[in-house]
């Protein structure tokens, strides 16, 4: 019996964490950013969101998000999305909605996968109780395997990719998250090989996962400021 196919938000967060610790790999704020383009992503492959096609003289991150129909998809997060930018008083360009719909998304993604079953949270206490530390660990490895399977998959040439699937490979790329899916390859061939699937495909989804890349950019420039 197949798997059912997770949103694309939830296999990024998956993969975005070590299997073990629970810890993920790179800054939860960058990781939100993803996440926030994961959302945008999965609702125009939806037929939910189009860009703005008068936008192509923009930058990419200043295209607009339009809706292009109202029809729920069934998932909470996504329709909060869909929602925000139907009824917001003006279309949102695309790193304005990412900033914005990033701020908890980390913590709202990772309770979705707490009440599905994916996740469980634990708890340990250390120094005689006085400290606690919260810990997130796949119930079954199997939703990350499989995430990594069909990756591996694409990057070996063995599979023509499908729009989730070359979506993911492109945002894992523009994460920095290639060296985490321990596929036995060098880090820089496996990153290039991810962006080319990626770029293959819909023009939409190369703008928003690009528009990832530059707010995550504009995250570490203020870092060092």
């Amino acid at each position: 019996m197949s798997l059912p196919q997770l949103p694309l938000r939830d296999e990024l967060f998956l993969l975005g964490h070590d299997d073990d610790t629970g810890h993920p790999h790179i800054h939860r704020q960058a990781l939100a950013l993803g996440l926030a383009g994961a959302v945008l992503i999965d609702l125009y492959l939806a037929g939910r969101i189009v860009l703005d096609p008068t936008g192509d003289t923009q930058p990419v991150g200043d295209r607009w998000l339009r809706p292009h129909s109202g029809q729920p998809v069934g998932d909470l997060i996504a329709d909060t999305a869909l929602a925000a930018i139907r009824h917001g008083q003006a279309a949102p360009p695309v790193k304005t909605f990412l900033r914005w719909f990033a701020e908890d998304l980390y913590e709202r993604t990772r309770a979705g996968l707490v009440a599905a079953g994916i996740l469980r949270h634990t708890t340990r206490r250390r120094l005689g109780g006085l400290a606690r530390t919260d810990t997130y660990l796949a119930t079954d490895s199997k939703w990350v395997v499989v995430a990594r399977a069909r990756l591996r998959y694409l990057a070996a040439g063995r599979e023509q990719p499908d729009n989730h699937t070359a979506a993911l490979a492109g945002l894992v790329a523009t994460l920095g998250l290639a060296e985490h899916l321990y596929l036995g390859d060098d880090t820089t061939t496996l990153t290039t090989r991810l962006n080319e699937i990626a770029g293959q495909h819909h023009r939409s989804v190369r703008d928003i996962t690009a528009t990832v890349d530059a707010t995550v950019g504009d995250l570490a420039t203020a870092t060092y400021r």
